[in-house]
């Protein structure tokens, strides 16, 4: 039995070797960047005489990058997007493979809801106007003998938007 008591130990003595002698957390992990490679507003309805819910479609693509040594899956990857200092809707991308040393792009769509609150936001940036953006929001990294563990919440991504306009008016 001797031989199953040095298992754990001999586990936790590579495990620690690999994460720098047992180093926090924060000395050992960096966090991912992400930044906005793509945004666009592709269509906006408006309040009409038919009832139908004013919706903003986005088209969204991140680049994040892994400066880890080690391959990374990010979970629940998402939070608030801020047009000109106000929350318009929220943006989810659920599963992110990073590799080691590397960056994936991750697309996608978007239905946001547009409100009263919201419509100037969208109508500034449908009219083909210059906008801030930002992403404020978490993440969920899959450390793997770590376990899954919460960043956030932060700004993940901010800069300016212009897109051609996709309005007349």
């Amino acid at each position: 039995m001797p031989g199953r008591r040095l298992l754990p130990v001999t586990f936790a003595a590579v495990l620690c070797g690999a994460l720098s002698a047992c180093a926090p957390l924060q000395q050992v992990f960096q966090v991912p960047q992400v930044a906005v490679e793509d945004i666009r507003l592709t269509r906006l309805t408006l309040p009409g005489g038919l009832g139908a819910a004013p919706v903003a479609d986005l088209s969204v693509t991140l680049r994040v990058t892994n400066p880890n040594p080690l391959p990374l899956r990010l979970a629940n990857l998402g939070g608030a997007l801020v047009i000109d200092g106000f929350e318009v809707g929220q943006v989810s991308f659920p599963n992110v493979a990073l590799p080691a040393r590397g960056e994936a792009l991750q697309p996608a769509e978007l239905s946001i809801p547009v409100s009263l609150n919201t419509a100037a936001s969208f109508l500034k940036v449908a009219r083909g106007q210059l906008v801030t953006y930002r992403l404020d929001g978490q993440f969920s990294a899959d450390l793997g003998p770590l376990g899954l563990q919460a960043f956030g919440p932060f700004t993940l991504a901010q800069g300016q938007w212009k897109q051609p306009a996709i309005l007349p008016f």
